[in-house]
């Protein structure tokens, strides 16, 4: 039997953690009964600086449940960070880990075929999302949209998947080299390169409250995964420079032909339009390298991605 712990990042989950701990509690005693999992098996849950109830919720669940264990990040650090935090405490406590959000969208019945795998010698288990339903329209859109754009960008990622995952101790070890700051852990744990399975992840409704995953938070994720990983959107600069030029080139050529003939009307709406379309070139890719810039600018500084003020275990 393995020793089991779930990380479950928290950012004001008050509304739900009640209900999440009641749902893991079950599976757990089932999975115990089984002969899955250890009776010792936990279920770790990270506050990441949260503004409401969270923490002394965790606090109560963790003196009434067996089970459950808390670390209280010293401040917010975001999503990807606080499971880090988590993965990298609860290794040590566990032989595989699994992270699974703390509103349970994802399937939690997946669990016990993810330790099936991880026993027949996977040491990565990912949960592919096979049915979003659940969630709302223009979420399944933009993140079905982003998974082609990421892949087209040549980050290898595996698609469909979010941060609903199986890893073994040795996975998370090597994990533990990686020193990025702008992490995106979609793009990285592919990059270990260890034996690897999926199973197929339903997505329920939530149970209460609202998601913390705002628009603007999906979008920085969205793009801190592709500069991280990818180079090309600075080669589409290249390339767009050199089809402006050759544009230019035709239009000078227009330009010296309409004179010699006699033909040119003068004019300004042709000017203030290449003005323009020059103009928002330019700033786009003063914005593209300003990104990779400022990514380059926090990695240099190898300040910790968190700190931990207090663990409950």
């Amino acid at each position: 039997m393995i020793k089991l712990a779930t990380v479950s990042p928290c950012y004001n989950e008050e509304e739900v953690l009640c209900h999440s701990v009641e749902r893991l509690t079950s599976l757990f005693d089932g999975m115990i009964a089984e002969g899955l999992i250890s009776s010792d098996s936990m279920m770790v849950f990270v506050n990441d600086g949260s503004r409401d109830h969270t923490w002394e919720i965790i606090r109560e669940l963790h003196q009434k449940n067996k089970f459950v264990r808390g670390i209280n990040l010293a401040r917010n650090v975001g999503h990807q960070n606080a499971i880090m935090a988590g993965m990298m405490t609860a290794k040590d406590w566990a032989d595989a880990v699994i992270t699974i959000d703390a509103d349970l969208q994802d399937d939690i019945e997946c669990i016990p075929q993810m330790v099936k795998h991880f026993e027949e010698g996977n040491d990565i288990v990912y949960g592919v999302k096979v049915s979003r339903q659940a969630d709302p329209l223009m979420k399944r859109l933009t993140a079905q949209a982003f998974y082609k754009m990421q892949s087209s960008m040549g980050v290898e990622s595996v698609y469909n998947h979010a941060d609903f995952r199986l890893m073994s101790k040795r996975s998370l070890d090597m994990l533990g080299t990686y020193k990025e700051h702008n992490l995106y852990l979609r793009g990285l744990i592919p990059q270990i390169g260890l034996q690897t399975t999926t199973v197929d992840d339903v997505i329920s409704e939530r149970y209460a409250g609202s998601s913390k995953y705002t628009l603007s938070k999906m979008l920085k994720l969205a793009l801190n995964g592709i500069t991280a990983f990818s180079v090309k959107p600075m080669y589409a600069i290249l390339y767009l420079g050199i089809i402006f030029l050759l544009i230019a080139f035709g239009i000078g050529i227009y330009v010296t032909h309409a004179l010699i003939t006699g033909t040119a009307v003068p004019g300004w709406s042709s000017l203030i339009l290449s003005i323009w379309l020059v103009g928002g070139f330019f700033l786009i890719s003063l914005g593209i390298m300003g990104v990779y810039i400022g990514n380059i600018y926090a990695e240099v500084k190898r300040r910790p991605l968190y700190h931990i003020a207090e663990i409950l275990s």
